[in-house]
């Protein structure tokens, strides 16, 4: 279980906290509970991974507009829609901006952790593809295009030719390269920048 990120509860009604938070705590999460969504989104960390669990009717801010704000600041927090006045319309319009998952009250145990888990999961991966995004921008044009050559599983020499580039131009472009990407080794580099294709130049 993905305990170790953080979980927020939102809801005006303090015993839904209190239970809802003494119960997930025994399951190992830390919890980190707020009574309305103004708190939450001037408290909690935003940019980390984590999850949060929203009731959709509170008072000031309601949990549709905390959504939206974290859309806004592309949080890449998981959201799940825990909620004791829920209809379709409402759990669609959650699920078209990124919800993980719509739930009424009561809910059971079990089928919470398993939200819970798969939004931990989801807002993993995208914080680690935004700050990957984010060390990637870092990067030179030129050191794009030695990174896409690397990527393709080429030598220094045949990135120097196909560049008409020095050896030793390529070699410290590579060590600037792992340096802003905070990488050890080539390996490490390739296993984790795999996926960023998209991201590089032609």
């Amino acid at each position: 279980m993905s305990t170790k990120l953080p979980l927020y509860l939102v809801d005006d009604d303090e015993a839904i906290l209190d239970s809802l938070g003494f119960m997930l705590g025994q399951f190992g999460y830390q919890v980190q509970t707020f009574n309305s969504g103004r708190n939450f989104l001037a408290q909690c960390p935003l940019t980390q991974a984590g999850c949060v669990i929203l009731d959709s009717r509170m008072p000031e801010i309601t949990g549709q507009e905390v959504q939206q704000k974290l859309l806004e600041t592309q949080s890449p927090l998981g959201v799940i829609f825990l909620t004791g006045h829920g209809d379709l319309p409402m759990a669609l319009s959650a699920f078209r901006k990124g919800a993980c998952d719509f739930f009424q009250k009561p809910v059971s145990g079990k089928a919470l952790v398993q939200a819970i888990e798969k939004a931990h999961r989801e807002s993993q991966a995208n914080f680690e593809q935004q700050s990957l995004q984010h060390k990637f921008a870092q990067l030179t044009e030129r050191e794009q295009q030695v990174l896409t050559h690397v990527i393709q599983g080429m030598t220094n020499k045949q990135i120097s030719e196909a560049m008409y580039l020095s050896l030793r131009t390529i070699e410290v472009h590579r060590a600037k390269i792992m340096k802003k990407l905070e990488v050890s080794n080539m390996a490490e580099l390739v296993q984790h920048l795999a996926h960023l294709n998209t991201l590089l130049p032609e």
